[in-house]
């Protein structure tokens, strides 16, 4: 009989391990090449197929001492889980990856530089929640024009419903969307349909109920970050943690196909090491992409404004071949709102949304009155290039982290929404839209929990409210996270994408993405071809996409964010070409170097 691994453990200072299989108990023995592994013994009688199990540990020492630190006695769900199908805190499950009959041998994701990203959440997306739901959908993000989905935190959490940010069980994909055969399916369809599968990880932190991983080993280190304890990145017992996190980017890319990853909040990684955790993960996507020839890609989130995130490891960067970009949303937000409260007061002007076409961080060595600090560096154009850079007017965050959870486009008239789309879908960097968007959606996105411990539940709904002092949001608009009918809210209403304005947004959207999959200008990767001027007095502002730098012909996008009709400049260009306009009226009106456009509109011209 060969050893079965499928129950391998870490657990380096336990005495004793047993695993209990299907309601047996089987004892473990060191796994001789591995310190701190334990596996079953060769002899091992164990049923085959699809088992329920769990972990005893006993005697548990702190790291370099004889000092007992807990002597374990339940049965513990497996760090590695692959499916928790009674929840995170009950037995674990095997699951065989390789049980799945894939149909995308020869599929290969369109690159970065030249795609859409659509932002979706499982449980949202649909009115069921699930992933074979959302295969029902992908028709729609077909024929609306988007590359590639960027799926919220799948892991499994604790309760009903979650935003996926309270995940605990990494290796898991949650029940409530289907489990793992189910994320296969939805993963396969998507290729089948020519979309891109971006999963968005948590590896800087895990949520507050059902963490069993410092029974195991030492996964946590003292002090915390906004978003719970630190990660063991740098300290005693780290190589086994770094390794914890560099398999399940393996897993992800191996048993589900996905195509890359969204890193949730990288500045809360806290790690001192020669080699950054970020540098291992770029490594491992890496020789995966070798591997299969396909173009992989890892997309960081950070807000520190330092370009050595997205610069090679080769060059002592940190290797993630893009990052979110949350300065131009800042400026595009107050442009388009007109909102300058908390962080958005260092973007009142629109001459920060212009600075940020050339620069990506508006904050590249500048004052931040946010943080009450200078804040980044500037980038190296010769480097960096704009598709590097991932842009968005909504996404989860901005607008989940609303009080009232409301979308960008429920403030204002449809037509200034559709030329805020006009800019997103023409601007030099990578544009991810957010499920409903698209079409204008009504319904909000708010935040929501479903904790089952009442002490929790409680601390989170009070915590959600003192985090909008800064911004001056109205406590009396926030709604209960825990209350089942913020989760329901917060579902899309596809019964309104074909009707009236909500099928006008829509068609304005699928256009905007044709005109950017066509125009070779809206992808050019050349910052010297990126030309812009604004008017604080006028309000409009104007982008030019050239097709060399210095031309006076190429791709102008005029946006009229007044109340009134603006004469806006064409920067250089003779006989300028409507390419799309955002007004009902169609009939655009030009004078040598100049457009004339309607209150809260917007044009693409070609000149």
């Amino acid at each position: 009989m060969t050893q079965d691994h499928r129950f391998d453990v870490w657990a380096p200072h336990a005495r004793k391990v047993t695993v209990r299989i299907d309601g047996v108990d089987h004892p473990m023995q060191g796994l001789g090449d591995r310190p701190g592994w334990w596996t079953l013994p060769d002899d091992a009688d164990v049923p085959r197929g699809t088992v329920r199990y769990g972990y005893l540990l006993t005697k548990v020492f702190d790291e370099g001492t004889d000092k007992e630190r807990t002597s374990v006695s339940e049965v513990l769900p497996d760090p590695r889980s692959r499916r928790q199908p009674q929840g995170v805190h009950d037995l674990s499950c095997t699951f065989d990856p390789d049980a799945f009959e894939w149909h995308d041998a020869a599929w290969r994701p369109r690159p970065l530089r030249d795609s859409v990203l659509y932002e979706l959440h499982p449980g949202t997306f649909t009115p069921e929640g699930t992933l074979d739901a959302a295969i029902g959908k992908l028709d729609h993000l077909v024929d609306l024009g988007v590359d590639a989905v960027e799926l919220l935190p799948v892991n499994g959490f604790n309760g009903d419903h979650n935003w996926g940010y309270d995940g605990v069980a990494w290796y898991t994909v949650d029940e409530s969307y289907g489990g793992p055969e189910a994320y296969q399916r939805f993963v396969d369809a998507c290729h089948t349909k020519g979309i891109a599968v971006i999963q968005d990880v948590v590896y800087n932190h895990l949520g507050p109920s059902g963490n069993y991983l410092p029974l195991f080993a030492e996964y946590f280190k003292p002090g915390a970050s906004s978003w719970g304890d630190l990660i063991n990145l740098d300290g005693w017992g780290s190589d086994g943690v770094r390794e914890y996190i560099l398999d399940n980017i393996t897993m992800w890319l191996r048993e589900y196909h996905v195509d890359g990853f969204r890193l949730d909040a990288v500045h809360a990684l806290a790690d001192s090491r020669a080699t950054h955790i970020l540098e291992q993960i770029a490594q491992r996507i890496a020789a995966e992409s070798e591997r299969t020839g396909k173009e992989l890609v890892a997309i960081a989130e950070s807000d520190l404004n330092d370009p050595r995130m997205i610069a090679g490891t080769e060059g002592h960067g940190l290797g993630m071949d893009a990052q979110w970009l949350d300065d131009v949303h800042h400026a595009a937000h107050v442009a388009f709102t007109g909102e300058t409260h908390g962080y958005y007061g260092d973007f009142a002007s629109l001459h920060a949304l212009e600075k940020t076409m050339h620069t990506a961080y508006f904050h590249n060595g500048t004052y931040s009155t946010f943080r009450g600090r200078s804040h980044g560096r500037e980038i190296d154009p010769a480097e960096q290039r704009p598709w590097q850079f991932v842009t968005f007017l909504q996404n989860h965050d901005q607008v989940g982290n609303r009080a009232a959870g409301d979308r960008m486009n429920h403030g204002m008239s449809v037509d200034r929404a559709i030329a805020a789309a006009t800019w997103l879908l023409t601007q030099p960097y990578t544009p991810m839209l957010f499920m409903g968007e698209e079409f204008g959606a009504s319904t909000p996105w708010q935040f929501f929990t479903a904790h089952p411990e009442p002490d929790l539940g409680e601390a989170v709904a009070a915590g959600r409210k003192a985090e909008f002092a800064a911004m001056a949001w109205d406590h009396a608009t926030v709604p209960d996270p825990q209350d089942p009918q913020t989760f329901e809210r917060s579902k899309l209403d596809w019964g309104e994408v074909r009707e009236g304005e909500h099928q006008r947004i829509l068609d304005a959207y699928r256009e905007l993405i044709a005109l950017r999959h066509d125009t070779p200008e809206l992808t050019d990767q050349n910052w010297a071809t990126v030309a812009t001027q604004a008017s604080d007095s006028e309000q409009w502002f104007v982008l030019k996409r050239m097709s060399e730098p210095e031309s006076e012909h190429g791709v102008v996008v005029a946006v009229n964010l007044s109340d009134s009709e603006r004469e806006l400049p064409l920067m250089g260009g003779d006989a300028p070409r409507v390419l799309f306009a955002s007004g009902t009226d169609p009939d655009i009106t030009t004078t040598p170097g100049a457009v004339r456009l309607a209150p809260e509109t917007a044009v693409v011209l070609r000149v």
